[in-house]
């Protein structure tokens, strides 16, 4: 008997090896296949094995679901909005610390555009070192929503490098044009493949804290890029 399975929490090539190994230990099954990219697991057994006994195996961070009816109703049980929220918290205060930083460097002299560059630059620095703490890993999770990145997955590695430098080119004021065109070009993609995750209703990891945080795929991480893009647009405007 073969099914197929639905398998949340995959966000690399380790992933993948770890629910491989773990479901084919599994007496009575006879072949296993995982896919990162679609979250699947085709699972071929001897005899009847039950969820529950694939679930007892996996790892707590895994989840294994057969129908995506199934999948739906218990993910919405997992990320419920308190947990939800819980789990966005890192990523609020972030964004809190980044706009009062913003405002302490320039409220003797107050300027809203030189706040905004510093608003962006240190944004960059501050996401880019979150990536640098697992650069191996950033790119497995980078791919599963960012088209670039998935056509190419060189740029899955170039780009946390690419954040590091457009952060340092805000807040040392060189080439502050082009870095704000590269901004809207980068996030603008971005935007493009988380748009198309929360259409979809996909449950993945979000990469802008890179993997040392497991935060969830939702409307915030949209925000969070929508932010950046109207405050690249209205510099170039200013």
């Amino acid at each position: 008997m073969k099914h197929s399975y639905t398998i949340t929490g995959m966000t690399c090539g380790g992933c993948v090896a770890s629910v491989k190994e773990k479901l084919s230990g599994l007496e009575g099954v006879s072949d296993v296949s995982v896919d990162l990219e679609t979250s699947s697991a085709n699972i071929t057994m001897e005899r009847h094995i039950s969820l529950e006994d694939f679930s007892a195996v996996l790892p707590e961070k895994y989840g294994i679901f057969k129908t995506q009816t199934e999948r739906i109703s218990t993910v919405g049980e997992m990320m419920g909005e308190k947990s939800k929220w819980a789990q966005l918290r890192p990523l609020f205060l972030i964004f809190i610390y980044l706009f009062g930083a913003s405002i302490l460097l320039n409220y003797q002299n107050w300027d809203l555009g030189e706040a905004m560059l510093d608003f962006m630059g240190l944004f960059y620095i501050v996401f880019s070192f979150f990536k640098f703490l697992d650069l191996k890993g950033f790119p497995e999770s980078f791919k599963m929503y960012d088209p670039l990145a998935k056509v190419l997955p060189a740029y899955g590695w170039i780009y946390p490098f690419l954040e590091l430098g457009l952060g340092l080119l805000f807040l040392m004021r060189i080439q502050v044009t082009a870095a704000l065109v590269i901004t809207i070009v980068i996030l603008g993609i971005t935007t493009v493949g988380v748009t198309k995750s929360l259409l979809d209703k996909r449950s993945i990891r979000c990469a802008c804290l890179g993997t040392a945080l497991n935060l969830p795929m939702t409307e915030a991480t949209f925000i969070e890029n929508a932010i950046m893009l109207v405050m690249a647009f209205g510099m170039l405007l200013m």
